[in-house]
């Protein structure tokens, strides 16, 4: 309840106003029966006064009734709309707090499930609750003391249809309770295969994989089908059953209530006020059984998104002045375990850069490459040992420090929906156009950017879909040197360059980012033949690190990398 609590602060007015409106609704409804009975009575007595003197208050109610709940209605909706925004827009913040092993914890798309769903279920409860917390209460305990007082001899009818529909409403709510669970779960299953088959739809395409995915989804979709029947079968068959309690409740009340109508005439209009109040018990109780059944989904909802609020970060940053970091990177002792796993990616790995130096790191796949790579901008803490950048330990250094010091361009570029410009000011946010055209020109993208009609201005289509492969990575590169950084890290960001454009980002790093120390992972050796010194992993750990000649003199695992890429033949064609 933290949560609603907090999201409440801003729309404390309107949920005075909701509930006020709510309590007058029920007061109008509440008091009808009697001025209805007091109409009947006078319509025995032929009083034509009276009648109209009641049915001009039987009206004013009606209107004030109509007036209150439509400003009910409204005040709800908008508490409910804002408090299911602010709820949105906080846990949005606190996933941009996650490191990379609290995504992989709950999974990108349990996520935005969380986000969507199960804000819109926490978004009803909302609404259900301003709408029937004060009324349900209210027109139960009213209609049930206004009940007694009416016709005193059928009090055990009242009772009756309070056990009964109870026991219904208990029984239902312990039965659809485990299955909105499992729809929940469910959702989140059929989200992450839709977005898998999505993004991976030329792979499905080109192995002919069409009626496996869509047999896999089918089952999963059944599945949810199957639960969303189950509820919905008890649901639809709620109402019939409570409307035959009730209906017996009142056929029970009026047989019984025959003995008094012979005794007292004037009885009958006691009869009709004492059935409506029935119907508006049975009404109570209904309506709450359907809250509590709809409210145990949200609270389910509401519990999936404590989960992201109560989840720490796992890396924390140190609450210091911003300090400038140079390029030096250094290892000490340095070993990774990644969460959930055993056995270390890397171990004991030490090494020292200078400030400006070309890194070359290779090994072969699964070797930590990547992995080492991802410690030095600090998207995982190292299980064991020491990163230092700028001579400082990267757990001792702000957050804003760190990444004004570090670039990291990823294998797989991902660029966002907006412009070119949009997706260069992630790497720095007051960017101007000159950097922008220095920064493009250095990773060699200016010569598609300068193509285009709206320059920097044109447009990103979703999953940058209207560029190619090597292109989005240029882009990449892009985003990664326009801010200048101290460490540049590209990991295998130039996979999808033909080998001349490759030649030519390299040569202008070396000449526009002599100051950068720039570290370059990659499968070929061709790509780090030239750096200053390399980096030799095998199986987590470093086996060599020296320049090309004197690993290719000294290291065995070096050695047999380059002359499996036929090593020599690439050197003497350069």
């Amino acid at each position: 309840m933290t949560i609603l609590k907090n999201a409440s602060k801003k729309f404390h007015v309107s949920i005075i106003f909701a509930v006020l409106a709510a309590a007058l609704m029920v007061l109008a409804t509440l008091w009808q029966p009697k001025l209805l009975q007091s109409i009947i009575n006078a319509i025995m007595k032929q009083e034509s006064n009276k009648i109209m003197g009641i049915g001009f208050w039987l009206i004013t109610i009606a209107v004030i009734g109509l007036i209150a709940g439509v400003i009910n209605t409204i005040m709800s909706a908008k508490v409910a709309q804002g408090m299911a925004a602010e709820i949105r827009e906080a846990a949005f913040r606190k996933i941009q707090t996650f490191s990379f092993g609290n995504i992989e914890q709950f999974s990108s798309g349990n996520l935005v499930v969380r986000l969507t769903n199960d804000i819109n279920q926490i978004q009803n409860l909302i609404m259900i609750l301003l709408q029937s917390l004060v009324r349900i209460p209210l027109l139960f305990i009213g209609s049930f003391i206004l009940a007694m007082v009416t016709i005193p001899q059928l009090w055990w009818v009242i009772i009756l249809l309070v056990i009964i529909i109870g026991c219904i409403t208990f029984f239902s709510f312990g039965v659809m309770g485990k299955h909105f669970k499992k729809i929940q779960r469910l959702i989140d299953k059929v989200n992450e295969l839709a977005k898998e088959n999505l993004m991976g739809i030329r792979v499905v395409k080109s192995f002919v994989q069409e009626k496996r995915q869509t047999q896999g989804f089918a089952n999963t979709s059944d599945q949810l089908m199957h639960e969303n029947i189950l509820v919905g079968n008890v649901f639809s068959m709620l109402m019939p059953l409570f409307m035959l309690v009730a209906n017996m409740a009142i056929v029970v009340s009026i047989y019984f209530a025959g003995d008094l109508v012979r005794a007292n005439p004037y009885v009958v209009g006691a009869i009709t006020s004492f059935t409506n109040y029935l119907m508006q018990i049975m009404m109570a109780l209904i309506i709450g059984g359907m809250m509590s059944m709809m409210a145990s989904r949200a609270v389910v909802s509401l519990g999936r998104i404590k989960e992201i609020m109560d989840t720490n970060p796992m890396l924390k940053y140190p609450d210091k002045p911003i300090q400038k970091l140079d390029g030096a990177v250094e290892f000490d002792n340095v070993s990774f375990v990644y969460p959930d796993e055993t056995k270390p990616t890397l171990k004991n790995i030490s090494f020292q850069v200078n400030p400006g130096e070309r890194i070359g790191i290779v090994g072969a796949t699964g070797s930590g490459k990547t992995t080492l790579a991802q410690l030095i901008p600090r998207i995982f803490d190292a299980t064991k040992g020491i990163v230092k950048v700028g001579g400082v330990n990267v757990q001792d250094v702000n957050e804003t420090s760190l990444r004004n010091a570090v670039a990291y361009v990823l294998q797989r570029p991902i660029l966002f929906s907006g412009t070119i410009a949009d997706n260069l000011r992630q790497g720095k946010r007051d960017a101007n156009e000159t950097e922008m055209k220095r920064a493009s020109d250095i990773a060699q993208a200016s010569e598609f950017i300068d193509t285009r009609e709206q320059g920097f201005a044109a447009p990103v289509e979703e999953r940058s879909s209207n560029f190619s492969g090597g292109q989005k990575q240029r882009l990449s590169i892009t985003r990664g040197v326009i801010g200048n950084p101290s460490v540049l890290i590209l990991d295998d960001s130039t996979s999808a360059l033909d080998a001349k454009s490759e030649k030519l980002v390299k040569e202008a790093l070396d000449k526009k980012m002599n100051h950068t120390t720039t570290f370059i992972i990659s499968e070929k050796i061709s790509s780090v033949i030239n750096a200053d010194r390399i980096l030799v992993l095998d199986k987590g750990k470093l086996v060599g690190f020296g320049t090309h000649q004197e690993l290719l003199a000294n290291n065995s695992i070096y050695q047999e990398i380059y002359q499996t890429q036929k090593g020599k033949q690439e050197k003497g064609d350069q």
